[in-house]
């Protein structure tokens, strides 16, 4: 049960994020470097993960549910 409901909830972060760009893709885009990119990834990282644990609070998610969804969240977010 706990696996098909972390599994439903990495799927709800995916769609959250799959209609906005990944901050990886965002730095690409704007052609950044060096410490202007690394910059913007913190940043964007940062309000990733703001985002990512208000949408588990939301969700009513603690623990080890809330720190899977947040981690997937954000990983989804910032991208590769």
């Amino acid at each position: 049960m706990t696996k098909t409901l972390i599994a439903a909830l990495a799927l709800t972060c995916l769609s959250t994020f799959a209609q906005a760009q990944s901050c990886t893709a965002q730095a690409g885009d704007r052609k950044l470097n060096g410490a202007a990119k690394t910059s913007f990834l913190t940043k964007c990282e940062k309000d990733a993960g703001a985002t990512c644990d208000k949408a588990a609070a939301d969700k009513k998610l603690f623990g080890a549910a809330k720190t899977s969804f947040t981690k997937k969240c954000v990983t989804d977010a910032v991208g590769t």
